[in-house]
């Protein structure tokens, strides 16, 4: 029932442009606020946050006045929106635990409901596997071999290996796209950052 009330509200809230003008609007409300006031040094905070990040960037490309403003700007909207995700991040991990308390509890009698909407919601996600098992397969062998090992354990990796195998992703993905800035284009990346030589020189 809740899921279903907030449906039309969750779609809104995930539109782009809502969040980008909901974003101006906290920033906005945060500078009208008194600067004795907590909002007020959460704007100063944010303010010099954003000015030494400019300052930052400035020692490795050049920035002028009228680009200062906009990047100022830019770097103020990612900040809040970074936070704004965090905070959602952590009321969802909030509501979430409330939820499975309820249902362990069985509070109210939610157990049923709870359980019910969390079988369909599996049940939707193991679809896609189980349009791929090999009729030779029984579904429980299937199941044991990535779904839902006999040892309880899960079938994805640790944390650390995932963590690990991001970053090496990511950072290699980075060094791949300066080489190919630095050797293909005119912006020597590598040079500003490392001060390699141009391909050009």
């Amino acid at each position: 029932m809740i899921r279903l009330i907030a449906a039309p509200i969750r779609s809104i809230v995930r539109f782009p442009l809502f969040q980008l003008a909901l974003v101006i609007g906290v920033i906005l409300w945060l500078q009208a606020a008194d600067d004795k006031s907590i909002f007020g040094q959460l704007f100063n905070a944010l303010d010099k946050l954003s000015d030494a990040t400019v300052r930052l960037v400035s020692e490795f490309f050049t920035i002028k006045s009228f680009t200062r403003a906009w990047i100022i700007s830019g770097f103020m909207i990612a900040f809040v929106y970074l936070a704004g995700l965090l905070i959602l991040a952590l009321v969802s991990l909030i509501i979430n635990s409330i939820v499975d308390l309820a249902g362990q509890s069985n509070f109210l009698y939610l157990r049923n409901p709870i359980a019910r909407e969390r079988g369909i919601a599996a049940y939707r996600a193991w679809l896609p596997l189980e349009r791929i098992r090999p009729t030779n397969i029984s579904q429980q062998a299937w199941e044991e071999t990535f779904a839902w090992p006999s040892n309880d354990n899960s079938p994805c990796p640790p944390l650390r290996h995932r963590i690990v195998r991001g970053v090496l992703s990511y950072g290699a993905l980075v060094v791949i796209i300066g080489l190919l800035l630095q050797f293909f284009t005119p912006l020597p990346v590598l040079t500003w950052i490392f001060g390699w030589p141009t391909a050009r020189s």
